[in-house]
């Protein structure tokens, strides 16, 4: 089993700063990408950046120049520092991994529960 675990969600005020943070566990092989999702109230779940494993990043024009994506310190994880936030930044943010369990199984993707990130005016 391959388990996502977000934190550092929580609520910032406009131009205020946040940082996630996601831990994947589990039987896991290799990873090809992690990266960040989020879903607002009655929208659908958007990318909002992703990383590769040979480090290529990808950002959401929404994000771009306000949110970085790296890797975390330990193995596994992802970060995401958060900048210069906007109310329209107000969502649940999903961890997102598209990993290879074994040698031989297919890549698929993983999510995390969802972390709550509110930013006031």
């Amino acid at each position: 089993q391959v388990q996502l675990v977000e934190s550092g969600g929580g609520l910032a005020q406009a131009g205020g700063s946040l940082r996630l943070s996601c831990a994947a566990s589990g039987i896991i092989f290799s990873i090809n990408s992690m990266g960040w999702y989020r879903q607002a109230p009655g929208k659908e779940r958007e990318l909002v950046a992703v990383i590769t494993n040979g480090g290529s990043t990808n950002y959401a024009d929404s994000v771009k120049g306000r949110f970085t994506i790296s890797r975390g310190n330990t193995k596994n994880t992802v970060d995401l520092q958060m900048d210069s936030l906007k109310p329209e930044d107000t969502a649940v943010y999903y961890c997102n991994a598209d990993l290879r369990t074994t040698f031989s199984s297919r890549a698929r993707e993983y999510w995390g529960q969802g972390t709550q990130v509110t930013v006031s005016s």
